[in-house]
């Protein structure tokens, strides 16, 4: 994905730094951040040019805000937020995986999905998947739309991606029409634009992939710089079981295969999230599964390059995890541990080697707050920065 930012969306935040610098501590290779303005939930990308785009959460977790802000390369301070939801309290933050999604398109465009709010005294049978994007002139974002025109039903987290020639893809799950298998019945749907975000088509059902979907669950959509969409969720059917499923598409998800099904027979819905990047021409995914937390590399067409590995220690409910990438092949893998329904907890980290073989000890920190998660990318340096 070509993630080069445009200027024309740069030059009218610049010259508007905080002048705050978000507490920075470092463990070896490793550097911790805290979210800006006491936020959660971080969800980050880094363009080519080393620019880092962070979103995040802020205020009542039932009903709160979504902010934007960037940070130039070298530099420690962020630029002034950007709300990014125009209908102030219509993000989520309750159950950690409905919040919102960020991802770099066309230009370098900024694109954000995230759950919305049913309608007063309505089910999630009429909850949106709400969309929106930085507008032209780069000074913010445009009214939110919702791109469900008939698969309603959203439950876990939905996510978007995007390329450099234009897609944006919105997906999330749901159950297909005339459903009557419950969760088994759930479908990953796919809104599809092609000018931007500017206009999206009828989502589509992924073709062929009778898994189901845990309703619950978190999920991912990722487009590479090859083209190539890679989705990870939960499945669900009949048995109990609730296996990971992670499916390539090539050219933008016109046809799917499954990549890898990650088994777990479990009784209640595990509220999991899951995650995925690119480094080095390495596609990385990062999931949960039997009550462990695991990452595996994939090649540009889908092909596993690495089998999922995990850490040699884990702690008390590990949960959410991301592995990022750097120019020697190392892999870091960091999620939380504690956490749980209205509780926070504590981030933990494992590197690994070219190989996939941990390098050092686990490392950790306190502070995760409720309803929040890690996020992780690569400095220009190639020292890894997890932001909590």
């Amino acid at each position: 994905m070509d993630t080069r930012i445009s200027s024309r969306f740069l030059k009218p935040l610049s010259g508007i730094l905080m002048g705050v610098c978000m507490p920075l501590s470092s463990r070896a290779d490793v550097a911790l951040i805290r979210v800006p303005d006491g936020g959660i939930q971080p969800q980050v990308v880094t363009d080519p040019a080393g620019t880092v785009h962070l979103l995040y959460f802020k205020g009542d977790p039932s009903g709160g805000d979504l902010f934007y802000v960037h940070r130039r390369r070298h530099s420690s301070e962020f630029s002034r937020s950007i709300r990014v939801n125009s209908q102030p309290g219509s993000a989520i933050a309750i159950g950690t995986i409905r919040g919102g999604q960020l991802a770099l398109g066309q230009t370098g465009r900024i694109h954000v999905a995230w759950n919305g709010h049913a309608p007063q005294g309505g089910t999630y049978m009429q909850a949106p998947m709400l969309y929106t994007r930085l507008n032209d002139a780069g000074t913010g974002f445009e009214p939110e739309r919702d791109v469900i025109q008939n698969a309603r039903g959203l439950d876990g987290g939905g996510s978007v991606a995007a390329d450099s020639t234009g897609n944006v893809l919105v997906t999330w799950h749901a159950p297909r029409p005339g459903n009557t298998r419950g969760e088994a019945g759930r479908s990953v749907f796919i809104a599809r634009s092609a000018d931007g975000g500017r206009t999206f088509g009828p989502e589509q059902p992924v073709p062929r992939l009778d898994t189901g979907a845990c309703g619950c669950c978190g999920m991912k959509a990722f487009m590479d710089s090859h083209g190539t969409l890679f989705l990870s969720f939960r499945g669900a059917n009949e048995s109990g079981s609730r296996d990971q499923v992670l499916v390539a598409g090539p050219d933008g998800g016109s046809e799917f295969r499954v990549l890898l099904e990650d088994p777990w027979k479990v009784s209640a819905c595990p509220m999991s999230s899951t995650s995925w990047t690119e480094a080095g021409g390495r596609i990385l995914g990062a999931w949960e599964t039997r009550g462990k937390v695991c990452w595996a590399a994939f090649g540009p067409n889908g092909a596993i390059t690495a089998s999922p590995v995990t850490p040699p220690t884990q702690g008390r409910n590990p949960k959410h995890p991301i592995a990022v990438g750097n120019s020697r092949g190392e892999t870091l893998l960091a999620w939380t541990e504690g956490t749980g329904w209205a509780r926070g907890g504590d981030i933990a980290w494992q590197r690994f080697d070219a190989k996939g073989k941990p390098m050092g000890e686990k490392g950790a920190a306190p502070g995760v707050p409720t309803w929040s998660l890690v996020a992780a990318m690569t400095d220009p340096d190639g020292r890894f920065v997890l932001i909590y």
